[in-house]
């Protein structure tokens, strides 16, 4: 059988590179910025007050007490926004708000609360520092600074920096547009009535969402029947709207595997047994110039399938590098067993235990026992050299998205 390690290769071989355009700022937030980003001013652009209150020269108020305060004439109000501030000399003082430019000859600002709060005149009762409550000019990032590096994912403290240092558009690597549909005659839309042996279609919904999870354009078509000719319409119809098809079903040994036996007639994949459980048969291609990978139609298969096998292609499609889910390591709070020879991923439960990490494997570990995924938030993996593993030993966990 081929390694997990070899087919998500195969999978990065027909993904690869992720596109670039230019998006409106806004439009950016969550994609990853494509190319470096330096400020064309320094920030602050100019002196200016870090909060409301008296902008003044220290000297002045080095005597300054509660019991005997310095009181100076307010020559000046300087809102932020001022364009040409008065300047000061020794024995004044400006009202200065927060963010405003600091006017020449004072080296210092002193809180409204330090002071009565005078307009013609104000008291100061406590001496201050020069530099007290002013910010500099390039403080925060020198003129020419890069401030963000191609791989950075744009979210809301980026996009403030991008916006601070006056970018309407950036150069991004969009969201992948990954169009997901299932296949099988005995699938029915949610919500309608069910025939005898027919089930609700439920991949093309969990997919979908774990395409958008992993941050995804997800168009989900559904599903369809049965007819290979039927599948090859349906997929060249939504070549164009597609950086990714990912389907479900239909890849394994049966006489009527429509996805494998379509692909296989068109040249344009490649199917084979990946040595891991659940999730066995396999497949990726293209159609169209289009990348497919095909995942089994068990739900638990699909899923633990797509975490596995589809996210790090779709991390090198966002311009991010090709990670797979973070790990960390855990101890067995239950033996577990696998079959020899394939890599085992079990749904499980993280938390702690007396030593630490502690991983609860669920029950209903089967690949079509669907409902323990809502309560799984990791998967224990077991080697593929390993056959059983007893209670308290350590183990390598997934982490889920969005549930550890």
């Amino acid at each position: 059988m081929k390694s997990v390690e070899q087919h998500i290769a195969d999978i990065l071989a027909v993904v690869g590179d992720p596109r670039q355009v230019e998006l409106d700022l806004l439009q950016a937030h969550g994609t990853v910025l494509a190319e470096p980003v330096a400020s064309p001013v320094s920030l602050p652009g100019f002196d200016n007050s870090s909060m409301d209150g008296y902008a003044v020269c220290a000297a002045d108020l080095a005597a300054a007490s509660d019991d005997d305060p310095v009181v100076l004439p307010v020559a000046d109000d300087i809102p932020a926004g001022s364009t040409a501030p008065a300047g000061i000399r020794p024995g004044l003082c400006a009202r200065i708000m927060t963010g405003a430019p600091l006017p020449e000859g004072a080296d210092a600002v002193v809180p409204v609360e330090w002071t009565d709060g005078g307009t013609g005149r104000a008291a100061f009762r406590r001496p201050v520092e020069k530099g007290n409550a002013i910010r500099r000019a390039g403080g925060d990032v020198a003129a020419g600074t890069v401030v963000l590096r191609p791989g950075v994912r744009i979210g809301a403290g980026e996009m403030g920096v991008l916006a601070a240092v006056g970018r309407r558009t950036v150069p991004v690597h969009p969201r992948p547009r990954v169009v997901v549909l299932s296949t099988g005659e005995e699938l029915v839309e949610p919500g309608r009535p069910l025939g005898p042996g027919q089930i609700w279609e439920s991949n093309s919904y969990m997919v979908a969402a774990a395409a958008r999870d992993a941050g995804c354009e997800v168009h989900r078509h559904g599903f369809v029947g049965d007819d290979p000719d039927r599948l090859l319409e349906v997929l060249e119809g939504l070549l164009e709207r597609a950086d990714l098809i990912v389907t479900t079903g239909g890849v394994s040994m049966g006489a009527r595997d429509v996805v494998k036996e379509l692909l296989t007639r068109e040249g344009a994949a490649e199917f084979a047994q990946v040595a891991m459980q659940p999730g066995k048969p396999q497949g990726v291609g293209r159609i169209g110039g289009v990348p497919v990978v095909t995942l089994p139609g068990n739900p638990v298969s699909a899923f633990v399938s797509f975490q596995v096998l589809v996210r790090p292609a779709l991390n090198r499609l966002r311009g991010l590098p090709p990670h797979p889910l973070r790990s960390v390591r855990a101890l067995l709070t239950a033996p577990v067993s696998s079959p020899r020879g394939r890599r085992s991923y079990l749904r499980g439960v993280l938390g702690e235990g007396d030593g630490g990490a502690a991983v609860t494997p669920l029950g209903r570990q089967q690949s079509h026992q669907l409902t323990a995924l809502a309560v799984a938030d990791c998967l224990v993996v077991v080697p593929e050299d390993v056959a059983e593993l007893p209670e308290g030993s350590p183990v390598e966990v997934l982490l889920l998205p969005g549930r550890a």
